[in-house]
């Protein structure tokens, strides 16, 4: 479950604005056009002609960015605290699809109270009791794949991974109730940055397709408080999220509803789209597959989980991740006034040889060794108090996946070249869908 990138900020006045790093004189709209479709070479365009940090400026209003790519700068930011560094005001324009009480969408004491009550159900305790029903779902996917004939992973990926959400966060597992929310869900977690448009101007939400966006949502409302309600006191022999969260905070229907909404926004695109690289990967290379066989057959966890670290480092589904300063501060040697939005360059950071040799290379090796990767280089999840809450259950979820699959199959791939990534929202994606053919072990 990836960190969600800060969309919103105060524009910044001239007289402020020349205390900003350097960066290009392009229009506003011309570098919104780059960043939204292009961030994978702009970003290193930009880091190359005007040094580690840049400053961009983006819609709405001339929003004022300053770019980092040193890991030390990064830390910076992370660890200042959170009242200075703003994440949750700036994701405002999510409140209309995720709700007003989502841990994304929230700051300072509020944040911290929301973030403790979601901690018991994301201990390791708890992931691990989850796992068994991770696996018994990837195995029953794995089983319905074509043999010998290519097909698309990314898209079963993301069928699984809401499969997952369903019965193991959600706790759903009724078969009619599962028929019926399947395909509401599946719209849901297609939103486009059109419908997000609806965060900014509230009027839309009056007009197609953003009512009809919000009926399907309402629909699914609809489903989750009945679920919820259920629940309440009748919690024997539950193992799942939403069940675990009931058992261990005070919650309200409407907080608990906006929690299971960004869980499933914030975890399903990412997560299954990490899996389809690494299997993208994984087929283009016999070794590693080779390598990744042998430790799902020998219960090898770290292994499997150095296959999914890497293709995160590789291919960053979240390219980057911002917070917006509430007050003046000293931010990578600059003093950069309130309203300035930082933004965290994963990608940077996770494709910089000083960081990592042969960065162009997938090496799962590289988190095994003696020396693996310093501290702050590697931050698919981003960092701090705003680290995603859901890593260790997204890791948790690759694990058992990569498990099921490697134990059963043989992986190869009609187009062996390596697959250029394409922006899907906020993510960065198989272009090409990550086309593999299996084949019985």
């Amino acid at each position: 479950m990836a960190s969600t990138p800060l969309l919103g900020s105060r524009t910044l006045d001239r007289q402020t604005a020349r205390t900003l790093p350097p960066g290009p004189r392009l229009p506003t709209l011309a570098q919104t056009v780059l960043f939204a479709s292009h961030r994978k070479t702009f970003f290193p365009r930009m880091r190359e002609r005007y040094g580690d940090v840049f400053t961009i400026r983006l819609v709405p209003s001339s929003r004022v960015v300053v770019v980092l790519s040193r890991p030390e700068h990064i830390r910076e930011v992370f660890g200042s605290p959170p009242s200075v560094m703003h994440a949750g005001e700036g994701n405002t324009v999510l409140e209309p699809i995720m709700g007003a009480h989502s841990l994304l969408l929230l700051d300072d004491e509020d944040h911290v109270r929301m973030r403790r009550q979601l901690m018991p159900a994301f201990s390791g305790q708890a992931l691990r009791g989850y796992a068994g029903m991770v696996h018994e779902l990837a195995r029953a996917e794995v089983e319905t794949w074509p043999v010998g004939k290519p097909f698309k992973l990314h898209q079963r990926m993301r069928n699984l991974t809401l499969e997952v959400i369903l019965q193991v966060v959600f706790g759903v597992t009724d078969s009619d109730k599962l028929n019926r929310l399947r395909p509401l869900l599946d719209k849901i977690v297609s939103v486009s940055p059109v419908i997000m448009l609806g965060g900014f101007y509230p009027a839309l939400l009056r007009v197609p397709p953003w009512r009809t966006y919000l009926t399907v949502q309402q629909q699914v409302d609809e489903i989750l408080y009945d679920e919820i309600a259920r629940r309440r006191g009748n919690l024997a022999g539950r193992n799942d999220v939403l069940s675990r969260l009931l058992a261990a905070g005070n919650w309200s229907d409407v907080e608990l509803r906006d929690q299971l909404v960004t869980l499933l926004l914030a975890g399903h695109e990412t997560t299954a789209t990490a899996l389809a690289w690494a299997f993208h990967e994984l087929a283009r290379r016999p070794e590693d597959l080779a390598f990744g066989q042998r430790a799902a057959d020998a219960g090898a966890d770290e292994e499997l989980e150095a296959i999914a670290k890497e293709a995160m480092r590789l291919h960053p589904v979240v390219y980057q991740v911002g917070r917006r300063l509430t007050e003046t501060a000293d931010v990578a040697g600059y003093r950069l006034p309130r309203g300035t939005t930082i933004m965290a360059a994963i990608g940077l950071v996770h494709r910089d040889g000083e960081h990592f040799p042969a960065p162009e290379d997938f090496r799962p090796q590289r988190f095994l060794d003696d020396d693996p990767p310093a501290p702050g280089t590697w931050i698919p999840f981003g960092g701090g108090a705003r680290r995603c809450i859901g890593a260790g259950f997204s890791l948790m979820e690759a694990t058992e996946i990569l498990r099921a699959a490697l134990a059963t199959h043989n992986f190869t791939t009609p187009n062996p070249t390596p697959e250029p990534a394409k922006p899907k929202n906020v993510t960065l994606v198989p272009a090409r869908g990550a086309e593999v053919v299996v084949t019985p072990r």
